[in-house]
Parts: structure tokens; sequence; C-alpha cells
């Protein structure tokens, strides 16, 4: 299969070589930007960036992607777009689609970015929706690459919500790489079956070990990645003293990681809520008394926390990503 004309609306849009090369394209990617070698890729073309959920890294990612590709980003926000609301996504899409080369959507739905897919005729990148957060997979086992070299023998460990965009992502990103995958959390935030599922069906062949446990002090024991998240995701606000209790224990912290034993680091999709300095981290702290939520400053600050070269390696990746699926390149059959 050739990237050209493809979309990438879920991660297992893609094969284990096709992941594999993105992320090394990602990082050859990195190092022309790092040695100013020009890669414009997409020169002349024209990029939407729509964004019915607000956004830091994604959408900062995407415009200087797109700015290094030689491309024109556009950027449309929710009150810029009608999709669904006075215009069908159907129809948003054919009119997208015969001005812009490529289109990139953050939002709630997965069913809207498949019909933007579909009804565009142009590449459409999954910039994040409730299911899946693609793009920022291939930034993540890109700074694992480059931390261990190899996906051989890794071991990643999700500590918290086990249901959210990027546990589900993690769970079948590492499945489909061949990377041991242990999601900690409590029983009633365990990933939805459909997605443990469909990590077995890549871990048969990969042969990677997928485990799904409430214990959170035995699941750490040989993590090569400790990896957590907000406890309450965009829109689930209304749960927060419920996902505080239930979470407290998740915590990645100093006491959980003496259980990690060898060679280890942090990661963390971000923003992270590991101190005061925030109006959201001053309100919880005088709530609910806790002044550190998923990871500890301890943590967040410490030698091996790699969560701002992961921030800085989505535009890396999503840069890859953008210029394999419309750039016109000479990729051989990955199989």
């Amino acid at each position: 299969m050739h990237f050209q004309g493809k979309s990438f609306l879920t991660i297992s849009d893609f094969n284990r070589k096709e992941v594999e090369y993105l992320i090394d394209f990602a990082i050859h990617l990195k190092h022309l930007k790092k040695n100013n070698i020009p890669h414009q890729y997409l020169k002349g073309q024209n990029i939407a960036l729509l964004f019915e959920k607000s956004s830091t890294r994604t959408r900062a990612a995407f415009t200087v992607a797109a700015n290094d590709l030689g491309a024109a980003p556009e950027f449309l926000g929710a009150n810029d777009i009608q999709l669904g609301k006075k215009e069908s996504v159907q129809d948003t899409a054919k009119i997208l689609g015969s001005m812009f080369d490529g289109i990139e959507y953050r939002g709630a739905s997965q069913a809207v970015v498949a019909d933007l897919a579909e009804y565009s005729g142009i590449p459409v990148w999954n910039g994040l929706t409730d299911d899946w957060h693609p793009t920022q997979m291939i930034g993540d086992f890109m700074t694992i690459k480059e931390a261990f070299g190899t996906f051989d023998g890794i071991k990643l460990v999700y500590c918290g919500d086990g249901r959210n965009n990027v546990a589900n992502s993690l769970l079948v990103t590492a499945a489909i790489l061949g990377v041991d995958v242990t999601i900690a959390s409590p029983e009633s935030l365990f990933p939805e079956k459909s997605y443990i599922q469909m990590a077995q069906e890549f871990a048969k062949e990969s042969g990677s070990a997928v485990e799904i446990t409430a214990d959170i002090h035995t699941a750490v024991n040989g993590a090569n990645v400790i990896y957590t998240d907000v406890w309450v995701s965009m829109g689930e606000e209304e749960h927060f003293e419920e996902r505080v209790n239930l979470l407290l224990p998740y915590q990645v912290n100093e006491s959980l990681l003496e259980n990690v034993s060898g060679d280890f680091i942090f990661m963390h999709c971000l923003p992270a809520f590991h101190d005061t300095n925030t109006v959201y981290g001053k309100n919880v702290a005088e709530e609910y008394g806790i002044k550190e939520m998923e990871v500890t400053s301890e943590v967040f600050n410490a030698d091996y926390a790699k969560q701002f070269e992961q921030g800085e390696n989505r535009m890396h990746s999503i840069k890859a990503i953008m210029a394999a699926t419309n750039g016109h390149l000479f990729i051989p059959d990955l199989k």
C-alpha cells in the first residue's frame, strides 16, 4: 500500500511496517529541521485545520509542520465551522475538498472525521476525537524509539483513566509494534472491550503482551515507559470528585517508581496537573486539598521525564504523516 492520498483516522489505518516507517521518517525530518535543511514536500498546498475542540500542541504542531513543508495552513475554529449544525458534514467536506489539499480535524466525533475523509476526496488527519488520538501515537513511539533505539523488549505501562482516547490508542499502537503494554487503572475505568480485543488481535501477530490490571504496583515492574494522562478528559468535568478519589492511588510519584527496576522514561501527552501554577490547579487544591494530580512535580521535573521532547515530537511526526500522505514521495511497498 502506498501512503499517497490516504487519510489517518485511527492508528489501525496503517500496518506495522507503515507505522514504523512514519516513526523513522519523523526522526529523519527532525534531523533535517535541526540542521536547517529545507524539506518542502507540500509546496503550494493549502491545508485546512478544523478545531471544534481547543488545542495547544496539536494546533501548533500542524501549523509549524505545514509551514515547514511549504504549505499554507488555515485555522478554522469552533465558531468558524458549522459541521452538522447549519451545514451537514458531507456538504462541508465537499466544499473544503474542492479548495484545500488536506484537512486536519479535532473534535468529539469519530464519525465526523470519517465523513470528512469519505466526502472531501483529500487526505484527512485525525487531530483527536473522543475515541482515538492517532497523530499523538507517532510522536509518542518516536520518543520511545529515540530513548531506546528499538521497540524490541520494551514494556509500556499506562497509569490512570484507562478508557480515554490516549489509553485506547496506546493499547492498540503498542500491540501493532510488538511493544508489551499494560493498562493499569481502576476496574470501572478499564478500556472498552472492543479496544482490548483489537489490541489482542494485533498482538497475536506482533508478539506483544497485552495486560489490563487494577494492580498498579505489580504493573510497573520492569516498565521501560511509564505513561499517564489527565484524570478528567475534556467534557467530563462533572465527574471530577469521583475521578480524583478513584485515581489518587494511580498517581505517578516517587514511591510508585520504586517498583520500577532498570531503565525507564516518564511520558505525558500534556497538559499535566502537577502543581498549582494554573487556575485549574489552584481550584483543585482549594476544593479537594490535593496539589498534584496524575503526576507529582518531583517526577515531572526529573531527568527521566521526556514529556517536553514528546511534545516537540508531535510536530516532527505530524510533518511525517502529512508529507507521506500528501507529498508524492517515493515509498516502497511496506507489507
